[in-house]
């Protein structure tokens, strides 16, 4: 922020009967321009925040996600990103009763997908979780949080081809990576 000092003058005047005194005290004050007030935001923001969107239904998850980022184009939000995070396969098998006899077995594939939003405004929030709540689809699970370093670490799948030749080099008593600053 630019600031400027600029002296500021204080005259005090005091009469009395036979003379007149003159006093001058020099303070000094911090100028800000008019446009510095003008740039804050008007109301609080949140800096960032994850819309987190998990079902079983690909399609209809697209198309929530894809309903989602209209809703906070519409409402003037920054959409900084939008990115999918690879599905989690999970096998259940129902047992009959009193036995480890499998009766049936389900594999279930849970898909992702995250909006992130930037600078959303307090009072527009509420507007935009009350409208992605009324549209949200049965089997669908929605959560907003805010946005973290562990948001962005669990978007990128780790290379396990490397991995697996780091911990040969370290087996082999080679020296151990260093990470780069």
């Amino acid at each position: 922020m630019l600031r400027r000092i600029l002296p500021t003058a204080r005259l005090s005047l005091q009469l009395s009967k036979p003379a007149i005194t003159v006093t001058r005290s020099s303070s000094y004050s911090v100028y800000e321009p008019d446009y510095l007030e003008s740039l804050k935001p008007k109301f609080p923001q949140y800096e960032s925040l994850n819309v987190q969107i998990k079902g079983y239904d690909y399609p209809l998850l697209e198309s929530y996600q894809r309903f989602l980022h209209s809703v906070a184009e519409y409402l003037d939000l920054d959409v900084s990103d939008c990115y999918a995070l690879p599905p989690q396969k999970t096998q259940v098998q129902r047992l009959r009763p009193n036995s480890t006899v499998i009766e049936s077995e389900y594999k279930l594939t849970t898909y992702e997908r995250n909006l992130q939003l930037s600078n959303v405004d307090a009072p527009i929030y509420p507007q935009f979780l009350r409208i992605a709540q009324a549209a949200l689809p049965e089997g669908v699970h929605l959560s907003v949080s805010e946005h973290t370093d562990e948001h962005e670490e669990r978007r990128y799948v780790p290379d396990k081809d490397l991995l697996d030749l780091k911990a040969e080099l370290e087996r082999m008593g080679g020296a151990t990576p260093t990470k780069k600053k």
